[in-house]
């Protein structure tokens, strides 16, 4: 899959879109391809139910299912399934984003659907959005149909803030209307107050509704926790009660909100490097801009960008030495998190401040290896801790039979280094393959 630029039209170059137009619309593709089997031959399997590779495997797919995995002389390939040949290949579970976004600031049809391609085609598979949008249900009905091939959706609704909430009352009646407009889940923002909060606490359980993101600052880590707030984005809430945004960290507090933390099986998205390069403005702007991946955006995004993040660094709000001191923190409190086992899920909040869609994921991934965690640890968190998060809704996240055919073939081993996930020979979304020449 070699996606092109995004130009400013937000058409597709010519060759993202040539297969497209000589092949059948997207959803007659996928009856075509649902009409018979998909087999993945001789392939090494990095299941993700432990830390293992089971050699030698076939995988069958049909529709949106895995039906069978096993050794490949105990497996039969039905009679005129597509055969892939995974000699000296890995086939493991597609990867999650669960703090990302659909595009706000280009809203066309066409242009959402290439942010769509561009994170399936770099291994995302799910998306869990973190703010609603005019036209991202209708967006995620498409999705998640298969009409357009991209990442399976769970989505938040408009967020709750200290500006759009105002009493309450007025919070839990928030509540009840986004679960009756059918969002996944709700976003929670800075500026709550305590009583707002528990109100929206309280009308989420009720409702059956869970929530997450930011912990707001007159609410605190501690009593966020107690009030089921299910995931932790950011790193919020963690560093301010630690003490470590301008200082060295507090062990003692740290052990503490761990222990609290897996207690209530709540969740971290930590979004480590939009954060330090961003929001704490350590990157250099225009080496940012210059990553490969900024030519697949659109040109006055990159540039907004760039624009932003001077901006950042020109309010002086972070001098150097106190956000490196913020990072090497951060870095920290991620590593010690993992070692104590709390529950940690991949996201970086793209797209965003020089997050591209889908290739951000992959810098996420060495980010995390600088924290301590080891190949499959960071596997894990993008998989099976997805799958067990969404659990209700659907089974992924591992390569079994029964589970969501969503997964990544590799030419070299990922658990050998993690950034072989991106030496990619394709990816299967609910079903449908595109080798990465397509």
């Amino acid at each position: 899959m070699r996606s092109a630029r995004l130009s400013r039209g937000f058409a597709l170059a010519a060759c993202v879109a040539a297969p497209f137009a000589a092949a059948p619309g997207p959803a007659a593709a996928e009856q075509a391809s649902q009409a018979g089997a998909t087999a993945f031959v001789g392939v090494n399997v990095i299941p993700m139910d432990s830390d293992r590779i089971l050699t030698g495997h076939t995988v069958v797919v049909r529709g949106d299912r895995i039906v069978a995995v096993g050794p490949a002389a105990d497996v039969d390939v039905p009679a005129g399934a597509r055969r892939i040949d995974g000699a000296g290949k890995y086939l493991m579970p597609g990867l999650s984003e669960m703090h990302g976004h659909t595009p706000g600031g280009f809203p066309t049809d066409t242009f959402r659907e290439q942010v769509m391609f561009l994170y399936a085609a770099n291994g995302v598979t799910t998306v869990r959005g973190m703010l609603g949008l005019p036209g991202d249900l209708e967006l995620k009905a498409r999705t998640n149909t298969a009409e357009i091939w991209g990442p399976t959706l769970y989505l938040a609704g408009p967020s709750f803030n200290g500006n759009s909430v105002t009493s309450p009352s007025q919070a839990a009646e928030r509540v009840w209307v986004q679960k009756e407009e059918g969002w996944d889940h709700l976003k929670i923002h800075p500026g709550l107050t305590v009583p707002e909060y528990d109100a929206l606490a309280a009308a989420a359980a009720q409702a059956g509704i869970r929530f997450g993101g930011h912990v707001p600052a007159d609410v605190g880590i501690r009593h966020a926790i107690l009030m089921g707030q299910e995931t932790f984005d950011h790193l919020d809430g963690y560093m301010e009660e630690a003490g470590g945004i301008r200082g060295p960290m507090d062990p003692a507090t740290m052990e503490e909100l761990f222990a609290l933390t897996i207690g209530a099986r709540a969740w971290v998205v930590p979004t480590m490097v939009l954060w330090e390069v961003g929001v704490i403005g350590l990157g250099d702007p225009d080496a940012l801009a210059a990553y490969p991946e900024m030519r697949y955006w659109p040109p006055e995004g990159v540039q907004g960008w760039k624009d932003r993040l001077q901006a950042i660094q020109a309010r002086g709000a972070w001098d150097v030495e106190q956000a490196r001191l913020h990072g090497t923190n951060r870095t920290r409190l991620l590593g010690m998190m993992n070692e104590a086992g709390v529950g940690i899920l991949m996201g970086t909040d793209s797209p965003q401040m020089f997050s591209v869609p889908g290739f951000s994921l992959h810098r996420e991934l060495a980010a995390m290896a600088d924290a301590g965690m080891s190949p499959y640890e960071i596997l894990v968190s993008g998989t099976r801790n997805v799958g067990d998060y969404f659990q209700a809704y659907d089974t992924f996240g591992t390569v079994a039979a029964g589970r969501r055919a969503d997964l990544i073939l590799t030419n070299s081993n990922p658990h050998d280094d993690v950034a072989n996930v991106a030496d990619r020979a394709g990816v299967m979304v609910r079903g449908v393959w595109k080798s990465e020449e397509e």
